[in-house]
């Protein structure tokens, strides 16, 4: 009976040892449950902030290269801008340069024509008497001698007397043409008028139309020519930079001589015309140059104005013509510059500037 109860005893301790052991087991197991969590807990947080600065590394990059590629389109505009300059300042040297070479032209030819066309009455005059001293000669002295009469047979004195006076004629037309051609030089140089003051339009109009009419001639493209109609309404003196204004015209007038030229080759039928309209409206004066030739194709239209965009041949044109040419109206003159055109069907460009305006 003793035995039995120390076997019992023996075995309530067993099993009292394996329970505490497993209590502290699971304490153990427990407590590395705790620091597993709680080190999830940490690499959770640490791995929330590596992506908070992830994304905070990646929009900042992205930022960057958003200004990078802002800064570069700055740059590119910027240097567009400073090509575009550089040329209009190529222009307008050349344009100066040109008005230079052209008043100095006008200056030299100017003096001797004055010289020749205030002679050729003086010189007229003298004939005038010879002539009537030759027909007082005549008149007193019928018979002259054989020697004098021969001589008048073989000078054909009659015919001289006939023609001496067409001929002074045509000299003096040629010297006023010499005199025209001289003033429209002048007049489109403007040296002396580059500043802004009152002007006659129509002509700066005249003057241009003078400096380009060897190609308003009959030429081996354009066999008749091309045909300029005026159609001047009643213009005040204008308040301008003449000289600019003449510039405007000029690349117009160019452009338009240059589509009738290409419309010629297409069609050798058609009789190239451009027609010049001017008239005041609403204390504005609007000048319309108007062209026969092939029109403005819808593509080009969307750029005409951008720089450096031509439709012509390397070497024929430098794309500022008009782009400079709105600069001049819309900036310079408070002013308007459109077109209207329709393919096949010839081109009109408009040009709107106030009478008067505050100086620029």
């Amino acid at each position: 009976m003793l035995h039995k109860d120390n076997t019992s005893d023996a075995d309530d301790n067993n099993n009292h040892n394996k329970i505490k052991q497993l209590e502290k087991s699971v304490r153990i197991l427990q407590k590395r449950l705790e620091r597993s969590e709680a080190d999830r807990k940490v690499l959770e947080k640490a791995s929330e902030i590596k992506e908070l600065l992830l994304k905070s590394v990646i929009r900042e990059l992205e930022e960057s290269q958003a200004l990078s590629e802002k800064r570069g389109q700055e740059l590119e505009t910027a240097l567009q801008n400073l090509k575009a300059l550089q040329m209009k300042l190529i222009e307008s040297e050349k344009m100066s340069a040109l008005g230079v070479l052209v008043a100095g032209i006008a200056h030299e030819i100017n003096n001797p024509v004055n010289f020749i066309y205030g002679n050729l009455y003086y010189a007229n005059n003298y004939f005038k008497s010879i002539l009537n001293l030759i027909n007082l000669y005549e008149y007193y002295y019928p018979e002259p001698v054989a020697e004098i009469q021969q001589e008048i047979e073989t000078i054909e004195l009659d015919f001289i007397k006939q023609d001496l006076q067409s001929l002074f004629e045509s000299m003096n037309t040629g010297a006023e043409r010499i005199f025209e051609i001289v003033k429209s030089l002048r007049i489109f140089s403007r040296l002396d008028e580059a500043d802004f003051k009152t002007a006659d339009i129509h002509l700066g109009i005249d003057s241009t139309l003078s400096i380009l009419n060897h190609r308003l001639k009959p030429s081996a493209n354009v066999t008749q020519g091309i045909q300029v109609i005026r159609n001047f309404g009643t213009l005040p003196a204008m308040e301008c930079y003449p000289g600019q204004l003449n510039q405007v015209f000029l690349n117009i007038i160019v452009n338009a001589i240059d589509a009738l030229e290409d419309a010629v080759i297409k069609n050798p039928q058609l009789l190239p015309t451009i027609s010049i309209t001017t008239e005041l409206v609403n204390e504005q004066a609007v000048i319309r140059i108007a062209d026969n030739g092939l029109g403005i194709s819808e593509k080009a239209q969307s750029q005409l104005f951008t720089p450096f965009f031509t439709t012509k041949d390397i070497g024929k044109g430098t794309g500022l013509g008009l782009s400079i040419s709105y600069q001049i109206i819309v900036e310079l003159h408070a002013g308007i510059l459109e077109y209207y055109s329709k393919p096949g069907s010839g081109a009109e460009f408009v040009i709107i500037i106030p009478v008067q305006q505050t100086k620029r």
